[in-house]
């Protein structure tokens, strides 16, 4: 099977690669609007792309009627956002974050999470979250045309809150913590299970 992502129509193409591309971290992006008004929601097109400075990628698509998303409004007016980390205890509120909400609705109130204040940016971090990225934008990227555009925000962490019980010393203790992660369709999955292999130059 060959298939020509160009030809295909923006579902087809989005199934196809989130389909392919498995299991994807999932980003809870929490954000606060021009009007006060604080908003959270899950994206799976995310990624790290620097060390240092640290960068996180996330990719976010258009609605069906080609306006901007309120997590990118957002964005583009506090010029800041928050990662915050998904576990199993969270999967339903996540989930139900995930619905097109108004824009003057509290996302963190309709879905029963916790709004905290953050250190360094305006948008508030999820309480209920492991781990919690706090970023400042650098840059949006726009690709496509309307209504099919989709947008790349590029961010630099500049704090990052770990759970103490979760923290080893100079690392986060994965075994300690239990992500889940988006697969395709209406799929997501728990990391439940873990093998380790040395890399050929012993690091």
């Amino acid at each position: 099977m060959k298939i020509i992502p160009e030809r295909l129509s923006k579902r087809d193409s989005h199934e196809l690669l989130m389909s392919a591309i498995l299991p994807r971290p999932i980003a809870f992006v929490s954000t606060v609007g021009e009007d006060g008004v604080n908003n959270v929601a899950p994206f799976s097109c995310f990624a790290p792309i620097g060390m240092k400075p640290a960068l996180v990628c996330l990719q976010i698509s258009q609605k069906r009627d080609g306006q901007k998303k309120d997590t990118l409004r957002n964005i583009e007016f506090a010029k800041d956002f928050v990662v915050n980390a998904v576990d199993a205890s969270m999967a339903e509120a996540m989930n139900q974050a995930s619905a097109d909400y108004p824009s003057d609705v509290d996302e963190f109130k309709e879905v029963g999470l916790t709004a905290l204040k953050s250190e360094l940016v305006r948008a508030p971090r999820v309480g209920e979250s492991p781990i919690s990225m706090e970023c400042k934008l650098l840059q949006i990227l726009e690709f496509g045309e309307t209504p099919t555009a989709s947008h790349v925000v590029i961010g630099e962490v500049v704090l990052v809150h770990v759970r103490d019980e979760l923290w080893a010393g100079d690392q986060i203790d994965i075994s300690k913590w239990k992500p889940i992660g988006r697969l395709g369709g209406q799929l997501y999955c728990r990391m439940t299970d873990r093998f380790e292999m040395r890399r050929p130059d012993g690091h």
